[in-house]
């Protein structure tokens, strides 16, 4: 049995999800104004951005991403229909599938990236000194790699079905 949590980490873990959770209301609505996307959508097209060849297979994706593989395929979808991103089989597995940034999805990258730093800014750094920004920085990066010792279930490898 594990010991009880504490006062002050029941107040650092509500703080941490409060927080979280405004931060990305914000966000959302700030994306969806800017550029029409979802937040799932923004890490998409930003995750291919940030990739030198603008592509990463659907499974990296979704691992990345933490979301569903079904969920991914569809958001995928849909930021297919908009021109945003083309889907190919991988040329390294043909089971998979490589989502490719186009031009168009870069665009849509450069309308929502200003307003979303300075929401960025606004939200949860002005608070912050340089000092208190290293400090979160290294705490949230050390707890997400705990966590991701784990991987997400979008990860995970398929069972089979016997059948």
């Amino acid at each position: 049995m594990t010991s009880p949590v504490d006062p002050t980490q029941l107040s650092a873990y509500f703080a941490l999800m409060e927080s979280s959770s405004l931060m990305k209301h914000a966000v959302e609505q700030q994306l969806r104004e800017a550029g029409d996307l979802s937040y799932v959508q923004f890490q998409l097209l930003a995750t291919l951005g940030d990739a030198p060849s603008g592509s990463r297979r659907m499974t990296d994706l979704a691992d990345g991403v933490v979301y569903s593989r079904s969920g991914l395929t569809y958001q995928a979808q849909t930021l297919e229909a908009r021109g945003l991103v083309t889907r190919t089989p991988s040329a390294e597995d043909e089971r998979s599938v490589t989502v490719t940034l186009t031009d168009q999805g870069r665009a849509v990258l450069a309308a929502v990236f200003p307003g979303h730093v300075a929401l960025l800014e606004e939200m949860l750094l002005a608070p912050l000194s340089r000092t208190d920004i290293e400090t979160l920085a290294d705490i949230l990066g050390r707890v997400r790699d705990h966590m991701r010792q784990t991987p997400p279930r979008s990860a995970a490898p398929r069972r089979r079905r016997r059948g």
